[in-house]
């Protein structure tokens, strides 16, 4: 059970169908797209001696490449290691090291230092020598043969403990998540067009699967990124465009649409997910953009398949429950069982809130080479997400909070202990505290409460250009608020409910 077989079924299927397009440029139909894929997998096996179980770690911007050597890695057996693009060198550098990858893709093969990788782990330049040959010809050889439970994506998500975590997902982890997409999220046809304007290192790249299988295009902006104006005019050229993106995307798009009077003709799907969307911002999206939204909710260790909101719930505006159904995540997707239980392990009544727990298969297996923490996280087989929420009657699910402090600003997770590990390590800071502040474009931004040492001043522009040098520049706080002591309970714990209130008032001007 290999996923690169369904790329191998559909080039003999329906070899001249176009595949990978850059913009509105036809890089390669089905039969080049696996061509190319089955030779880079070669080259894997008999150039880097590429084995079976062997981690191959990505860390680039999208483009159509990023597909090849991801099923390229699959059909040599490897396992695929998406690194966020945005993540600082050193944060990537981790991932690599802890992985044991044996190979690192990059744009230009020269970002990292010797010392950065793993021993024996090569970087490769996709432009230096692995850049896309459309016209490559041959035989296509299938992929090597895989058991089910084989691992196909180690999938770093960061954790409250300062340091991301590698979840482990398998090939029919990865089938059971992409056949929920037909049935659950949205349906799926040869004339689809799934663009990637989210990174794909994450769920948009993990949608790609399911449009492999049914032989749909696959498009990568030539921004490689997100750009409102770029996705509108691609959608009224190429037509039944897909894309999933994060609520503060689509915002950017209603407002584009807005000022330029656009009506999204072409687009055929949004999927929303990776925060919250709330539905006074969707209503809008509705009457700017039509009826084209669908939610998952989902995380790294069951990607996109704990819930869904289909189109004909989010359009169903005659129903008496329609904004409450609205504010909530939808309903469990059909791979997945879902349970909401108090701190016991026990259910609790509808209406009632508790902690979030999903199991089927395609919730992982555990962490990479971390037992303390699978064990923490799948307790009887049930993943324990983390997440609070409750189920109404309707078995409709609503969130109401979010365990582990997470910060989700722009559709990201970023995780107040990583960024607090780093300005603690900073010789003028005596004690911090980093919290989420309501923003209205990216629906959170980071902030960092701060007390110095005794005698000492430091500056925002310090601290920051200390995080510049640590972490990825997406994660650095965004404000600095200074304060002569931390609020405390009793324990000595640091009260970060107050602190914020505190700083939502600062920015409320309170």
């Amino acid at each position: 059970m290999n996923l690169a077989m369904w790329l191998y079924a559909r080039a003999r299927i329906s070899p001249e169908a176009p595949a990978l397009l850059t913009g509105t440029r036809l890089d390669a139909n089905y039969r080049q797209f696996a061509l190319q894929a089955a030779a880079a997998g070669r080259r894997l096996q008999q150039e880097y001696g590429i084995e079976t179980g062997d981690r191959i770690a990505l860390y680039m911007a999208n483009r159509v490449e990023y597909l090849i050597l991801m099923y390229a890695s699959w059909w040599a057996g490897a396992v695929v290691v998406p690194v966020n693009y945005k993540l600082h060198i050193k944060e990537a550098s981790w991932i690599a090291q802890n992985a044991e990858a044996k190979l690192v893709f990059t744009d230009d093969g020269g970002v990292f230092s010797a010392e950065d990788l793993p021993q024996s782990c090569s970087e490769l330049g996709v432009d230096a020598g692995w850049s896309n040959r459309p016209n490559i010809e041959g035989e296509l050889t299938e992929p090597v043969t895989l058991p089910p439970h084989q691992l196909a994506w180690l999938f770093y998500t960061s954790g409250t403990t300062g340091r991301p975590k590698g979840v482990m997902l398998t090939h029919e982890n990865l089938m059971a998540m992409s056949l929920c997409y037909p049935v659950d999220v949205d349906e799926v046809s040869p004339d689809d067009a799934s663009c990637y304007a989210a990174p794909m290192s994450h769920g948009a790249g993990l949608y790609n699967l399911i449009f492999v299988r049914v032989g749909a295009r696959h498009v990568v902006p030539e921004s490689r990124g997100f750009d409102g104006e770029e996705l509108l005019e691609l959608a009224e050229k190429l037509n039944n465009l897909t894309l999933f993106a994060a609520p503060t995307m689509i915002k950017r798009m209603v407002a584009h649409a807005r000022e330029t009077g656009a009506s999204g003709q072409g687009l055929k799907s949004i999927v929303f997910g990776g925060g919250p969307m709330y539905a006074a911002d969707l209503v809008e999206a509705l009457d700017v953009l039509g009826p084209r939204f669908i939610q998952i909710y989902g995380q790294g260790e069951s990607p996109m398949t704990i819930t869904a909101t289909p189109k004909v719930v989010i359009n169903d505006r005659q129903h008496p429950d329609w904004m409450k159904r609205l504010a909530s995540v939808g309903f469990a997707q059909s791979c997945v069982e879902l349970r909401v239980v108090d701190e016991a392990m026990h259910d609790v009544p509808a209406g009632t809130a508790g902690e979030i727990l999903v199991r089927g298969p395609a919730v992982t297996k555990g962490y990479w080479r971390n037992p303390v923490a699978t064990a923490e996280t799948i307790v009887d087989g049930w993943l324990r997400t983390g997440d609070i929420g409750y189920l109404g009657d309707d078995g409709f699910l609503t969130l109401t909070d979010r365990s582990k402090d997470v910060i989700i600003s722009g559709g990201t997770n970023i995780y107040p202990r990583e960024v607090e590990e780093v300005l603690a390590r900073h010789p003028k800071v005596f004690e911090v505290s980093v919290v989420g502040a309501p923003q209205e474009e990216w629906g959170e931004e980071v902030v960092a409460v701060v007390v110095t040492r005794d005698g000492e001043s430091v500056s925002a522009t310090e601290l920051d250009e200390w995080c510049k040098s640590e972490i990825a520049s997406f994660k650095k706080p965004k404000r600095y608020v200074f304060r002569s002591e931390m609020p405390k309970n009793s324990y000595g714990k640091i009260l970060k409910t107050s602190l914020r209130e505190e700083v939502k008032a600062l920015a409320e001007g309170g």
